[in-house]
């Protein structure tokens, strides 16, 4: 058994304590009991496996809490927790044991109290899933020191473990499930792409950490179902990479920073039952989400909410207005035009048979000519005098 590299036992109905003796598997790289019936505390001899790269004991029936003797696996890259009754808090040493993590997962369990790990210690760190707890405080604004998430640019790597990686099929592939776009996404080709944040259904309360949004490289970030307070970061529009951001069910005021219009990648917006006030910035990226992406806010208005905002029946009319004014100007000169170029015509063809005639009503027009040339040179500066006036509000 020292020389087994990977156990994979998941999905077999699996009940009972995990042995000790497991830790005979010294040269152990992968150990998967995921998804069976298995019970107790996480026993502290799987902190002799040294070698050990994933742990997967997600989906079963595991409590209490974890034990110190995990700090020892140095070399790990998975974790995966989730889906269990295990409670405390995350002990410190999280943030400075494992510098090779890519994933950590312990999602839907019982851990409570404030993180305060030194994330900056986490370099690798691309996936962190801490949803359904119990956790409280404010959000670290040190989260901003994930290095991995921090990249723009990454290059795709399988995660292959075992002694054999070729294509014959003999090794274990990485895989995990992503919550993105509200439903559970199963990540294995593509997984070193993914980076994700997921804190959602705690007790976290303050503002939203400005240091987040140094994070260019993130992907899915979900802070929904807390107590987060404050305003959305104007500078979230920094994540250009980010493809799903669910705030909803928070204390989230203000408005919505018209920023968030230029995420092109975003592909799933939920800001829903917040309070959140004013005109939907409702361009760009942002027309491509309906009405229940923003339901929930009673201080928002404007498209795609069937809410209309105060002033847009003025505005609307004074258009309205401002086109009919227009109109009547330019159906008046035209009118005024036809006729008088009726009134020159007509006679002038009469007179020009009758030339004794035409002396005395060519004088006449001239006259009026001159009068109607003083009165609309008069009226074309009023009207430029009264257009100019909005110019300059």
């Amino acid at each position: 058994m020292s020389y087994v590299t990977v156990i994979d036992l998941s999905r077999n109905n699996l009940t009972g304590r995990i042995p000790p003796s497991l830790a005979n598997c010294s040269m152990l790289e992968v150990l998967d009991l995921g998804n069976n019936n298995l019970f107790g505390t996480v026993p502290g001899s799987l902190g002799m496996l040294k070698y050990l790269k994933s742990l997967h004991l997600n989906d079963n029936h595991f409590s209490g809490d974890l034990p110190s003797s995990l700090r020892n696996l140095s070399r790990l890259e998975t974790m995966d927790l989730g889906y269990n009754i295990l409670s405390g808090i995350i002990p410190t040493w999280f943030g400075e044991g494992f510098p090779f993590l890519r994933i950590l997962i312990l999602r839907s369990n019982a851990f409570s109290g404030e993180l305060s790990l030194e994330f900056s210690k986490l370099g690798s760190l691309q996936v962190l899933d801490l949803a359904r707890n119990d956790f409280s405080g404010s959000i670290p604004g040190n989260l901003g020191d994930l290095k991995a998430i921090a990249q723009v640019y990454r290059k795709n790597k399988y995660l292959f473990y075992g002694d054999d990686k070729s294509n014959d099929g003999h090794y274990y592939e990485e895989s995990i499930e992503v919550y993105m776009k509200d439903q559970m996404l199963k990540y294995t080709k593509t997984l070193s792409l993914v980076t994700s944040i997921d804190l959602s259904d705690n007790n976290f309360t303050g503002n939203i950490p400005n240091e987040i949004t140094k994070l260019f490289g993130l992907v899915v970030l979900n802070l929904s179902r807390n107590h987060i307070a404050g305003r959305i970061p104007e500078t979230m529009s920094n994540l250009l990479q980010l493809s799903s951001l669910d705030l909803s069910n928070n204390q989230l005021s203000g408005t919505i920073p018209s920023s968030l219009s230029s995420l092109s990648f975003l592909g799933f917006l939920d800001l829903s039952n917040n309070n959140l006030m004013g005109v939907i910035p409702y361009t760009g990226h942002m027309t491509t989400f309906d009405a229940i992406a923003f339901t929930g806010n009673p201080g928002l208005c404007g498209p795609p909410l069937p809410v209309k905002c105060l002033g847009d029946d003025d505005k609307k009319q004074g258009n309205d207005d401002s086109n009919d004014e227009g109109l009547f100007d330019n159906w008046f000169y035209l009118s005024l035009g036809l006729g008088f170029a009726t009134g020159i015509l007509v006679p002038y063809f009469i007179f020009t048979i009758k030339s004794s005639w035409g002396d005395v009503y060519f004088d006449f027009a001239d006259q009026v000519i001159q009068k109607l040339l003083r009165l609309t040179h008069k009226q074309g500066i009023n009207n430029g005098q009264r257009r100019k006036i909005p110019r300059r509000q």
